[in-house]
């Protein structure tokens, strides 16, 4: 009996014996795990290029000319002749103004001015045979003299008849309200029947010019004086003899024409710290409209050495400060902290913290961590426009 229960355990100790030969047979005929592979980015060659950089500024449209239509002389307005909100030429009829007053005074100063010059054909015929007399000593010196002035008097009366004349016939005139501008006229301030009084220049209507039309934009004179050290230190080049504007209306939408900056206010608002600026534009649609508020584009200059990368490539953490990934010549993925506080179209301008041929990672970014080895891909530039920007 002892000797079968030994003989079970020698059995057992071998059968344990044989499996952990076959295990370690196993264990060695196993291949070795494959390292693991380095993660695949794309990325860009930084280069300078020549960007044409622009400032958003608010702004509102204003009348290229304004002409307020105003009495001259007092009377009835007898009619309208024009329709309110259209377009008036310069020289067209808009108000008549009854006229028999002033076509009365106008008679009268014809009158009176007849009746000078009949006074003054008269006293040079008295000149001219006083001159005959005094050389014949019929007649005294003063007696020559008296006659001279007083035809020189009855001269100055007729011209004085011609101012009255003239004077009443502008008056006349003034009956008859024109344009003074071409541009479309608003509404009309007075009705038929209404007395208007050239005292106190009733208002009539206002014509206001269109096309072109002025905006006016403003600019804090922090900016003014940033802009200036950027062009006096050359990061910046004038690029033409007049900045282009453009302009985004109120709904969001981009104007189809192209202004130009005319001039620059020489004085600072006192209360807003600001500048205006005016450009004019093209309206022959009439789209602009005074008093319209819009986003103009305002071109400040040329940088002939911007760095510009993918606003997907620009991480920023809750400071708001920036980095980028970037791939060192080893392969080697590392954080560089950059300054890109200005988005032109859809990529950052950065001002610090790249140079010139730094590989900055676009695409993977997901999938890797400072540190790492990574193998790269050029983006091609169609490739990085496709890129979806980060907001």
């Amino acid at each position: 009996m002892q000797n079968e229960v030994e003989q079970s355990r020698g059995i057992r100790a071998l059968g344990a014996l044989a499996l952990a030969l076959v295990a370690g047979c196993a264990e060695a005929a196993a291949p070795a795990a494959p390292a693991a592979r380095p993660v695949e980015v794309g990325i860009i060659k930084v280069n300078p290029e020549a960007v044409t950089l622009h400032q958003e500024l608010p702004g509102r449209t204003s009348a290229h000319r304004i002409a307020q239509v105003r009495a001259r002389v007092d009377g009835i307005v007898l009619a309208r002749r024009f329709e309110e909100g259209a377009e008036v030429e310069a020289g067209q009829p808009l108000f008549s103004i009854d006229p028999k007053p002033y076509q009365a005074a106008l008679a009268s100063a014809e009158a009176s001015l007849a009746r000078a010059e009949a006074a003054v054909a008269s006293r040079r015929l008295l000149a001219q045979r006083y001159t005959e007399l005094l050389a014949d000593k019929a007649v005294s010196q003063q007696e020559y003299d008296d006659a001279i002035a007083s035809e020189r008097s009855a001269q100055a009366d007729v011209a004085a008849a011609k101012a009255a004349v003239d004077a009443a016939r502008i008056n006349l005139g003034y009956t008859r309200v024109t344009a003074p501008i071409s541009g479309r006229i608003g509404r009309s301030e007075v009705t038929e029947g209404a007395f208007v009084q050239q005292s106190q220049a009733t208002l009539l209507a206002t014509i206001q010019q269109l096309d072109p039309i002025y905006v006016d934009v403003t600019q804090s004179s922090a900016q003014m004086l940033e802009l200036k050290r950027r062009l006096e230190r050359g990061e910046l080049q004038r690029s033409g003899e007049g900045a282009t504007v453009k302009l985004a209306l109120e709904d969001g939408s981009e104007y189809p024409h192209e202004g130009t900056l005319q001039f620059s206010d020489v004085t600072v608002s006192p209360t807003t710290g600001s500048i205006t600026l005016r450009a004019v534009f093209p309206n022959p649609e009439r789209t602009l409209l005074p008093g319209m508020f819009v986003r103009a584009h305002l071109e400040e200059g040329t940088r002939p050495d911007a760095l510009l990368v993918p606003q997907l490539a620009v991480q920023r953490d809750a400071q708001g400060n920036a980095s980028v990934l970037v791939v060192a010549e080893d392969g080697q993925v590392q954080t560089r902290a950059v300054k890109a506080a200005r988005a032109v179209g859809d990529r950052w301008l950065v001002t610090e913290g790249l140079s010139a041929g730094d590989a900055v990672v676009v695409e993977g970014l997901q999938k890797v961590r400072p540190g790492a080895v990574v193998t790269t891909t050029p983006v091609e530039h169609g490739a990085q426009a496709a890129l979806t920007p980060a907001r």
